[in-house]
C-alpha cells in the first residue's frame, strides 16, 4: 500500500529535480521515493545489523558449522569471561 505525501521545497530545486528526473526518463515522484528509500537504508541500523547476521549465518553454514557449535561456542566464551 502506498500513501501520499506532501512537501514543501524552493521552487527552484523543484525545477532542477523534474528536469534530472525527465533526462533519467523518471518522474519526481520516482526520484523522490528513490532519494528518501537510499536514505533510509543507509541510515537505518537495524537493517544494517540484520543484513549482517543474514550474511554471517549463511557464511557459517557454507561451512559447515551447526547451530549446535554455535551454541557450545557461545557457553564457552561466556564462561571464560566469569
Amino acid at each position: 500500500m502506498t500513501t501520499q505525501m506532501i512537501i514543501r521545497i524552493d521552487n527552484e530545486i523543484k525545477d532542477r529535480l523534474s528536469r534530472l528526473a525527465r533526462i533519467e526518463g523518471k518522474t519526481t515522484s520516482e526520484m523522490v521515493r528513490r532519494l528518501i528509500e537510499d536514505y533510509i537504508r543507509d541510515r537505518d541500523i537495524g537493517t544494517y545489523i540484520d543484513d549482517l547476521w543474514d550474511r554471517t549465518g549463511r557464511k557459517l553454514k557454507s561451512k559447515g558449522v551447526t547451530p549446535e557449535a554455535i551454541n557450545k561456542a557461545v557457553k564457552a566464551s561466556r564462561k571464560e569471561k566469569r
